[in-house]
């Protein structure tokens, strides 16, 4: 058995999803792929769902640095890390076995709260109020005090989170290619008292971003980690840094990631 090629599909389990997935199975048997039931055995990680499944097969896989990610779309889904679609079978096979590829590389960031626990996000972290309340946290760039803000939180985006919460939040859109990460407000208080740069900005990947939470009655404020939240306790400080990780993906002739962008939003 060639362990350089076996696949491991991650979809949500379902009698209907199944069934459309059962002639894909089938020919990536005929043409010597072979199926595993642990991701750990996988060279290969394919999410069916959309850009909300890949994100989390990538973290229910651990962003494995040793494998490549594949993402499928379901009908009439757009997705900026699938290349491929559900209903088209035989084309996606024969590309994968026939047609130029190269193998496209994202940047992660490192989020560590509080000093102890890390995880790694390929979107975005966003950390705000709980409650009907503003959170506050003062904001250091390598250490050295940049402003207080005063708002409804932050998003830190990577450059292909940069098309998701943080450009509804008129975030600048970023190429991959760019080794960096982005900063935007969210409903910041900006008057005569309080005052915040009012616009997003970029941080080289040499940079460290650090934000302590000043605790003034939100003692429990909620940490997005690209599309899962989570309550933590008396968060305190919130360290952020581009990940020596990257996340592998198939790329295909004429599909870059502004290919991509254009069909998405033009």
């Amino acid at each position: 058995m060639d362990a350089r090629r076996n696949l491991y599909f991650y979809y949500p389990k379902s009698d209907e999803l199944e069934e459309k997935l059962s002639p894909l199975f089938e020919l990536a048997k005929e043409n010597d792929f072979n199926l595993v039931n642990n991701p750990d055995e996988a060279n290969i990680i394919v999410s069916v769902g959309g850009d909300g499944e890949f994100l989390q097969a990538v973290r229910h896989t651990h962003f494995r640095q040793d494998c490549l990610y594949v993402g499928i779309a379901k009908e009439n889904e757009a997705g900026l890390y699938c290349d491929f679609n559900l209903n088209a079978y035989d084309e996606m096979v024969h590309t994968m076995m026939n047609a130029p590829m190269e193998v496209r590389r994202f940047p992660v960031i490192d989020v560590t709260i509080n000093g102890e626990s890390t995880f790694h996000c390929l979107n975005e972290a966003a950390i705000r109020s709980a409650i009907i309340k503003t959170i506050v946290m003062d904001v250091y760039i390598d250490d050295v005090f940049f402003e207080r803000f005063r708002g409804d939180g932050l998003i830190v985006a990577t450059p292909t989170g940069s098309t998701g919460y943080n450009k509804s939040t008129h975030g600048a859109i970023v190429d991959p290619k760019t080794p960096c990460f982005q900063v935007t407000e969210l409903a910041s208080l900006n008057n005569n008292r309080y005052r915040t740069l009012g616009s997003s900005f970029i941080l080289d990947k040499e940079r460290t971003l650090r934000l302590e939470v000043i605790q003034d009655g939100n003692d429990y404020p909620i940490i997005g980690l690209d599309n899962e939240a989570y309550s933590i306790r008396n968060i305190q400080e919130v360290a952020v840094s581009l990940s020596e990780k990257r996340v592998k993906t198939v790329k295909l002739k004429n599909n870059t990631y502004w290919d991509r962008v254009r069909r998405t939003f033009l």
